[in-house]
């Protein structure tokens, strides 16, 4: 396991993935689903990290029981430094915080703004689409550009999932929106006054410079475990982790359907001693 946590007996054999998507944002298998498949393929303690929501995070604790799998609160948040669209990740923090709710409330609305500025762009080259288009697709969940993509597939816009981003709403394209960000060092004390831990997601995607400035604004953690790190990237993020004294976190990004990811799931996880390090460092630092 090139890419994983390894794991011994006084870990009791747990491994923990701790970055999985839901319906609820823009991942394919609905709460449930996931935490079925996550036990199927061996795992014992994961996260639901939903992008600027938590709304399925309370079902997944009640569910986890039910399979035998420990459930950790998440959330990924989008933030923006230095003009580049940086993740964080958080952990742990109390799902009844008024301000955290407050914030993803925000959130919620600027995405559906968003959405109807993209659809507005599409519009504008003669794509046929509306808000109730995509409003059909995404449900109740939190809107994200997957949802206006199965929309053109569906509308007989696309052929594919892919050429929708490919061609018309990925990063620089043509009908492209940048969503409304918050700093890191907001996301981290919105985090933090929840009673959370923060982590940067995918680092790989990152610079060393805004690695080192994130971590001078405050973070808790790096995620050492991804699909996208090549295993020499891994123990790299390790060594940072270890030189400034951070936490460990790590998963499968998974998300489902056009992803075709299913396969990542209980291979790119880091054992439950990390998890447990969490634990402790709240306790040190929290209390």
């Amino acid at each position: 396991m090139s890419n994983s946590e390894s794991y011994t007996a006084n870990d009791f054999m747990r491994k923990a993935d701790l970055h999985l998507h839901t319906n609820k944002s823009d991942g394919f298998y609905s709460v449930e689903e996931v935490i079925k498949l996550a036990k199927e393929a061996g795992l014992d303690i994961i996260s639901i990290t939903d992008h600027d929501t938590i709304d399925g995070v309370k079902e997944a604790i009640d569910i986890g029981k039910f399979y035998g799998v420990e459930i950790i609160p998440g959330l990924e948040i989008s933030s923006d430094f230095l003009d580049t669209e940086v993740h964080i990740l958080a952990y742990f923090f109390d799902i009844d915080s008024k301000e955290l709710d407050e914030y993803l409330n925000f959130f919620r609305a600027e995405r559906y703004k968003r959405a109807v500025r993209i659809i507005n762009k599409l519009n504008s080259i003669g794509q046929s689409i509306s808000i109730e288009d995509v409003l059909e697709v995404a449900g109740k969940s939190t809107i994200g550009r997957p949802h206006i993509a199965k929309a053109m597939v569906n509308k007989g816009l696309v052929s594919n999932y892919y050429e929708a981003f490919n061609k018309y709403i990925g990063n620089g394209c043509v009908a492209y929106e940048k969503k409304v960000h918050l700093s890191p060092q907001s996301a981290c004390k919105i985090i933090n006054d929840a009673g959370g831990l923060s982590f940067i997601a995918h680092p790989n995607n990152l610079s060393d410079e805004i690695i080192k400035m994130l971590i001078d604004s405050g973070i808790d953690g790096i995620e050492t475990i991804h699909p996208s790190n090549l295993p020499n990237k891994t123990e790299y993020f390790r060594g940072i982790v270890n030189e400034y004294f951070l936490l460990e976190c790590g998963g499968s990004d998974f998300h489902g359907g056009e992803r075709n990811d299913l396969s990542n799931l209980g291979k790119y996880y880091v054992s439950g001693s990390k998890v447990d390090a969490m634990r402790n460092f709240l306790i040190r630092n929290r209390a």
